[in-house]
């Protein structure tokens, strides 16, 4: 089975969620459901962890310095 992505595992966390919610499935079904989210969002929270590290190396990078950032002029009413 191919590794799902972010997007995919959270939309199947949601469903698992809706299943919990519901009266009328058998309590084994419920609790397997349970386990099988709780994995998920463990791995969706590492996978969270990365990506704002990601962002953070990006955003702090040594590369950019302040001089060298864009600038847009969307309020310079030169003319």
């Amino acid at each position: 089975m191919a590794t799902k992505n972010f997007e995919e595992r959270l939309e199947r966390l949601e469903a698992l969620g809706e299943k919990i919610r519901r009266t009328d499935i058998p309590l084994d079904d419920a609790l397997a459901a349970f386990e099988e989210g709780i994995k998920l969002a463990r791995t969706l929270e590492k996978d969270l962890s990365k990506i704002e590290s990601r962002i953070e190396l990006l955003m702090n990078s040594s590369d950019a310095q302040e001089d060298e950032k864009p600038e847009l002029d969307l309020f310079n009413t030169q003319e």
